[in-house]
C-alpha cells in the first residue's frame, strides 16, 4: 500500500473538490448532479454505497470494501456538503471522544436526547 499524503490531507481535498463543484453544471459533473437532486438524493446514494460496502466485507473481498468504502465517503462528505457540515467538525467531535468509554459516551448521548 503507498502512502502519499496524511488520510486528513485527503479528506479536506476531497471537501474542497466537491464544494467547488456544487455550482457547477449538473451536465458535467456528476456531484453537482447530485446537489441539484437534494438531499434525499444524496441520502440514498449514501445508503447505497454503505450497503454495497457491507455486502463486500461479507464476501470477505478487502479490495471491493476499499473501493466501496471510497465511494461511500464520496457520498458522505457530499452529504456534509450539503448541509455545511465541515471535516473538521466531524474531527474534532471524533477527537472528543477519545479516552472516554464507547458504551459511557453512548449514554451520555441517549441521556441527552
Amino acid at each position: 500500500m503507498k502512502k502519499t499524503k496524511k488520510m486528513g490531507d485527503v479528506y479536506q481535498r476531497l471537501y474542497d473538490v466537491i464544494i467547488s463543484r456544487k455550482d457547477s453544471n449538473s451536465a458535467d459533473s456528476y456531484t453537482a448532479s447530485l446537489f441539484k437532486k437534494g438531499r434525499g438524493k444524496i441520502c440514498n446514494k449514501l445508503g447505497e454505497e454503505a450497503i454495497e460496502t457491507v455486502v463486500a466485507a461479507l464476501a470477505e473481498k478487502q479490495e471491493n470494501v476499499v473501493h466501496e468504502s471510497a465511494d461511500m465517503l464520496f457520498h458522505l462528505f457530499v452529504l456534509w456538503a450539503e448541509m455545511g457540515i465541515e471535516p473538521q467538525e466531524v474531527s474534532n467531535k471524533l477527537e472528543d471522544r477519545f479516552g472516554i468509554s464507547g458504551m459511557k459516551e453512548k449514554k451520555a448521548r441517549s441521556n441527552s436526547c
